[in-house]
């Protein structure tokens, strides 16, 4: 409805206009991109690391019917992050729109110093060095997705993402800055919806901690959020869908539905080791085992939250979507002095991720970090 609501807006600002969409091979991004091309605009660039994701794009928007793309519409494997980004956006530019996606968006990137500083580089960094990179150049739009797990963040990711919103709002003045915070996006790459059809692909069992209740959206639902917050926002406006408190989902019940629409009926298990062992007869008894457990990982939260108090909400501007704006008394100081001193930790040896927790836990006021010592790298 907010589209119907807004057609004649977003016609004006797409419409024949010019966009770069970094990211734009994952779930969200390739959404994104097929929402924009809905209003014709003139060029369209993607950028993204995975090369294989691109092919992907690409095949998927012409072949879709009735889709416009336009002569101008180019993508390259490249990381956000890579010296030949600039070559490119300064082949290209101007942009009226720009859009990153690109991102460390799992809770299971936080294992280590090493892993931690590779999400700060991408999450952080590289969104730092884009906005200084377009200032001068003033597009019409600029957008960078967030997460909910930003809003009182107790992950180092959900930290990462707040601390590039703070960043953004540092920008706002010079360039109109959006975000959006999301729910789980339904079987978006690497998520563990996607990763129920890959395990039954090799009969595999299922594992999921039964306790953990989210928020989905669809994925072109996810799209058309972000298009409305890269184009109707405003500077420092934060998006995100307005969701019932009793529309968040077990992933218990979600499995369960998962499993029994698949055909099989869903057996639980104990342990990760009764569900391998029960994996050999899914054939056989048409039972689906699920290794379900409680939530016993670093940084998760059992449940979905998009704001916080030190945030007013706007929930009347738009149909199915709030705004969220920092209150003037919480606006924060200077992020770009906490990115001054992750860059010069990062230079020192033997580091750890409690010296990141310390720096990001000064500057993030609503950061409480949960460490568990262990990742989801260790589950099954």
């Amino acid at each position: 409805m907010d589209i119907k609501n807004n057609f004649h807006i977003l016609s004006n600002e797409i419409e024949n206009s010019a966009v770069l969409v970094i990211g734009g091979a994952g779930t969200i991004g390739s959404n994104y991109i097929k929402s924009i091309l809905q209003f014709k605009p003139a060029k369209v660039v993607v950028v993204d690391t995975s090369e294989n994701g691109l092919t992907e794009l690409v095949r998927s928007v012409r072949s879709t019917p009735g889709l416009y793309v336009p002569a101008e519409f180019i993508t390259y494997p490249v990381s956000l992050g890579d010296k030949i980004f600039k070559k490119i956006y300064d082949y290209y530019k101007p942009f009226d729109i720009i859009a990153n996606f690109a991102a460390h968006k799992h809770v299971r990137s936080e294992k280590d110093i090493f892993s931690v500083e590779a999400m700060i580089e991408n999450n952080v960094f590289n969104a730092s060095r884009l906005l200084q990179l377009i200032e001068e150049d003033h597009p019409s739009h600029f957008f960078c997705v967030s997460t909910d797990k930003a809003a009182n963040p107790v992950n180092i990711m959900g930290a990462t993402k707040k601390l590039m919103e703070e960043v953004v709002i540092e920008y706002a003045a010079s360039i109109n800055c959006t975000t959006a915070r999301f729910a789980n996006v339904a079987f978006s790459n690497g998520s563990l919806l996607d990763g129920f059809i890959n395990r039954m692909m090799y009969k595999q069992p299922l594992s999921i901690p039964g306790d953990v209740k989210r928020y989905f959206v669809s994925p072109a639902e996810s799209g058309e959020i972000c298009m409305l917050a890269s184009v109707l926002g405003t500077p420092g406006d934060i998006f995100f869908p307005k969701l019932k408190e009793d529309e968040l989902t077990s992933f218990y019940d979600i499995t369960d539905r998962f499993i029994t629409q698949s055909g099989y009926t869903m057996e639980v298990c104990s342990t990760d080791a009764e569900a391998k062992e029960k994996s050999l007869l899914i054939d056989k008894t048409k039972k689906y085992p699920v290794y379900v457990s409680d939530s016993n990982t670093t940084g998760e939260k059992l449940y979905e939250e998009f704001y916080t108090e030190t945030e007013s909400v706007d929930w009347e501007r738009f149909e199915s979507l709030a705004v969220a704006k920092t209150l003037e008394q919480n606006i924060p100081g200077n992020k770009l002095e906490a990115i001054k001193e992750l860059r010069e930790l990062f230079r020192e040896p033997g580091i750890s991720k409690s010296n990141v927790v310390d720096i990001l836990s000064r500057h993030i006021a609503t950061f409480e970090h949960i460490e568990k010592g262990i990742s989801l790298d260790r589950k099954m």
